[in-house]
């Protein structure tokens, strides 16, 4: 190989590497989009983070199915948590990319404020899964599905790392097997 193919080949390398950079770190902004878009009552910005199609799911409350359903909510029962003071936080996801569609897990918070109190206070502490796809407008939600971590072992579970296959045993793994048997 050539200086110049070797160069290329680095080059290409690098290029795929940043590609899946700029996968994440957009993926990253739209979930970080969320709180303030839903909280700041942004019914067409809260919902044009999904696809046309999208659905959330917050277990058991919500089941939303497209944009129009987004728009309802932020326009609908939300507005009284808006009204008393309340923000969604949510933790930067753990993303895997595949092409042009990705998968992902973080927390989200819901915290209230209580004028009584003269404090706020964590409402909700939920689990997320996530399903982007990228489309011609970038990266959208095709799914997300949001349950309390009220103990239930289903929604403890969706935190889980996505299961890895074994590795297969390599040559020198076996052999140090074979060396601390003997």
């Amino acid at each position: 190989m050539s200086e110049i193919d070797e160069l290329r080949a680095v080059v290409e390398k690098l290029a795929a590497r940043v590609h899946a950079l700029e996968d994440q770190v957009e993926i990253m902004q739209l979930v970080a989009q969320y709180g303030p878009a839903v909280d700041s009552g942004s019914a067409q910005a809260t919902a044009a983070l999904w696809t046309e199609d999208g659905t959330f799911d917050a277990v058991p409350q919500l089941r939303m199915r497209g944009r129009g359903d987004i728009v309802d909510m932020v326009n609908g029962g939300h507005q009284s948590l808006i009204r008393n003071g309340c923000g969604h936080v949510l933790t930067v996801p753990h993303i895997v990319v595949d092409g042009d569609e990705a998968t992902g897990r973080s927390y989200a918070l819901n915290i209230r404020w209580d004028a009584d109190a003269d404090r706020f206070w964590v409402a909700r502490v939920s689990a997320n899964t996530w399903r982007w796809v990228r489309t011609a407008q970038g990266w959208r939600i095709s799914e997300r599905v949001n349950a309390n971590l009220d103990g239930t072992p289903e929604h403890r579970e969706m935190l889980a790392p996505p299961a890895q296959p074994e590795p297969p045993a390599s040559t020198s793994t076996a052999a140090a097997a074979g060396r601390a048997s003997a």
